[in-house]
């Protein structure tokens, strides 16, 4: 779990998604030549820091998106969320300004009308500006592995792995995702019309809850705030129940993914959105169980050979 480790120590909030553009270009660069195939590399100019890997005659794109959750100083030290994060007060951040970089406290305060007031604990005012992340602590045993941006930084490994041995299709590193998502339009685009891909699966992390649970299989969700299209998803749970891969199917009213945003792309792309489930979402705890990640990886080379 080294790279996976390596992914959620890297500081990557919403709109500061070049340091894990970086970081991933150096490492398909230095590991492509183990790979089973070599991909095209699609980057730079016209795709901000987004990243494709373009594999044989893609059918098919796995999505993951690169960006976490985290804050932005505003002023006086007083914090500003990027997406929904849901640590505690107390919470040790992370960030770097023109002074250096900086380890502090998340401060959080109630006001008369109860509304929450976020700010960082330090002993200076620090750059308007400012993003901060949790400080990541990697915890592992037998049977679960813990930190924070396991969303998605799990989905975005899941895609590596499958890439390793991927033979045609898309792995579309995407940003966003966490504030509202942006890119995912024009990468759309560019699967539509250049490659001819108008379906995908979203390889992100959802919640365990009352019907999706630790150790039971990756989870396929059926819905959550967006709805797939039935003929498609219902092709998907064909092919789970072929693959003889652990899965629970997954049926919730909230939650978004860059499935969503493909879904009000202007271009007829069916999705599907297929990940591990964690507990303590968008905390710096984040958990997911080994066996459901092995299912994930399992599941998405099936998909990808059967799609």
């Amino acid at each position: 779990m080294k790279l996976l480790k390596q992914l959620c120590e890297i500081h990557a909030p919403a709109g500061s998604e070049y340091k894990m553009a970086e970081f991933l270009l150096a490492y398909i660069d230095e590991n492509k030549a183990k790979w089973k195939n070599q991909p095209q590399i699609i980057s730079g100019e016209g795709f901000q820091d987004n990243i494709m890997l373009v594999f044989g005659k893609p059918a098919t794109a796995i999505f993951a998106h690169m960006d976490s959750i985290g804050y932005t100083a505003g002023y006086k030290n007083n914090l500003i969320k990027i997406g929904g994060p849901g640590a505690k007060k107390g919470t040790k951040l992370v960030g770097t300004d023109s002074n250096g970089e900086i380890e502090c406290e998340l401060e959080v305060t109630e006001d008369e009308h109860q509304f929450l007031t976020y700010s960082a604990k330090y002993d200076r005012e620090v750059d308007r500006g400012t993003t901060f992340t949790y400080k990541p602590d990697f915890r592992e045993d037998d049977e679960f592995i813990q930190c924070c941006y396991m969303d998605d930084r799990l989905g975005m490994w899941n895609a590596i792995k499958v890439a390793e041995t991927l033979e045609n299709g898309v792995v579309v590193f995407s940003s966003w995702e966490e504030h509202g998502g942006g890119s995912v339009g024009y990468l759309a685009r560019y699967l539509y019309e250049e490659l001819g891909v108008k379906q995908a699966l979203i390889s992100d992390i959802t919640w365990v809850t009352e019907g999706v649970q630790h150790n039971k299989g990756v989870a396929v969700s059926m819905r959550d705030s967006g709805i797939p299209r039935r003929l498609y998803l219902n092709r998907i749970i064909e092919l789970a129940k072929e693959s003889k891969v652990p899965y629970q199917l997954e049926v919730e009213s909230a939650g978004g993914s860059d499935g969503n945003s493909l879904q009000r792309s202007p271009y007829p792309f069916d999705w599907c959105f297929i990940g591990a489930p964690e507990d303590f979402v968008h905390t710096p705890d984040e958990k997911v169980h080994k066996n459901d990640i092995t299912a994930m990886v399992d599941l998405y080379k099936y998909l990808m050979k059967h799609l």
